[in-house]
């Protein structure tokens, strides 16, 4: 599994960074747009975090895929090794992934809700296909399913490309995903967070550390009896 962060919080990702396996970082127009900050500075700050060459996945914005494509190649200069483009799977979209990967754009196909949209994309040259879990979920569609007929179609037609699956509200639905076979989750700090959180851990943790005060002090560790 490779984990994402979702977000264009710098403060957050680097915290988060600090503790769990994180691959890269995505995010969109949403995200960027909630920071209040010029558009160069949250991306270049971001990058400052995540280290040269880790993967950033940053959106276009354009509707036609001539701009799509001219945005990818700027953007390509500001963000630097380890960009991914992420273009919207509409017809536009797929004419722009497929002539930037003709250019070597490692492309991420976003906005994805239907199984035949990550197959288009794929077959157009996309290295990631971006499915919405709880979007779907909450119009009564299985995420999850979308996600292992994803997976199904890129192995039967023997396409490289990865999913990478985004939107999720719960951990059950990240679960759903890995089950589903679903190779990389883009994650908000809280959900990724939440991945970990148990009562049982918690209690089995204090359980521990309340026998082990009792038997050698409070605050003592293996360090002072070593």
């Amino acid at each position: 599994m490779i984990y994402f962060l979702d977000t264009a919080d710098a403060a957050a990702i680097a915290r988060l960074c600090d503790l769990y396996p994180i691959a890269g970082v995505t995010t969109n127009p949403t995200l960027v747009a909630r920071e209040k900050r010029p558009f160069p500075d949250v991306i270049r700050d971001i990058r400052a975090v995540i280290g040269d060459g880790a993967m950033l996945h940053v959106q276009v914005t354009g509707r036609d895929a001539e701009t799509m494509v001219t945005e990818a190649k700027k953007l390509a200069d500001l963000v630097g090794a380890g960009f991914h483009p992420k273009v919207p799977v509409t017809a536009e979209g797929i004419k722009a992934i497929r002539r930037l990967a003709g250019l070597g754009f490692r492309v991420t196909a976003t906005a994805v809700v239907a199984p035949q949209q990550a197959l288009m994309a794929a077959v157009a040259g996309a290295a990631f296909v971006a499915p919405y879990v709880n979007r779907l979920d909450m119009i009564g569609g299985d995420g999850a399913r979308v996600v292992a007929d994803i997976v199904h179609l890129c192995r039967v037609h023997d396409l490289g490309t990865k999913v990478l699956a985004a939107s999720f509200k719960t951990v059950q639905q990240v679960h759903a995903v890995a089950m589903a076979g679903g190779q990389s989750v883009t994650l908000p700090p809280d959900m990724l967070e939440a991945l970990l959180r148990h009562p049982l851990t918690d209690s089995g943790l204090a359980g521990f550390a309340a026998d082990w005060a009792a038997a050698y002090g409070e605050g003592v560790t293996t360090l002072d009896l070593i």
